[in-house]
């Protein structure tokens, strides 16, 4: 038996309009669905081994990087339920960041400030000893770490 690959990365958010600001009006991802789903016949919805409590509603949009195959994200939050629990840092246990590859990360970091978003730390955290910034972390609207990097260093 062998996986093929992955197939969507979930995010529970307590506001998805504020989390489609960012994911599709800021960083350009494509909503391919958006809708409010009943969870009454939702398989697993009762599980206490799946779901912090039960919940009679969760509103979801897929968003895709772009038109090719790749993973998306599920982005679901609850109407008028509150959501609990917090953010992790990349050394806690659990999914610590969602990472995007770009082509100039220092040119992105820029665009990002320019729009109001806010790295998580300054850009010389992120600049290596020859001055070349590779990568950059900044918050969603819930606090979880984003990454944007240029991809494995050619040498």
């Amino acid at each position: 038996m062998k996986a093929k690959g992955v197939s969507h990365i979930a995010v529970c958010v307590a506001d998805l309009e504020k989390s489609l600001v960012f994911y599709r009006d800021i960083l350009g991802l494509n909503v391919k669905m958006h809708t409010t789903q009943d969870m009454t016949n939702r398989p697993g919805a009762e599980s206490a081994e799946i779901y912090d409590r039960p919940r009679k509603a969760r509103t979801v949009a897929n968003v895709w990087f772009d038109e090719s195959p790749q993973p998306f994200l599920v982005l679901t939050s609850h109407p008028g339920d509150q959501v609990g629990g917090e953010p992790i840092k990349l050394d806690q246990i659990g999914i610590s960041h969602i990472s995007f590859e770009v082509e100039d990360v220092t040119a992105y970091a820029q665009e990002l400030v320019a729009k109001g978003v806010s790295l998580a730390g300054n850009i010389e955290d992120f600049t290596d000893a020859s001055g070349k910034v590779r990568t950059i972390f900044v918050y969603d609207p819930d606090g979880i770490l984003v990454q944007f990097d240029e991809g494995q260093p050619a040498n």
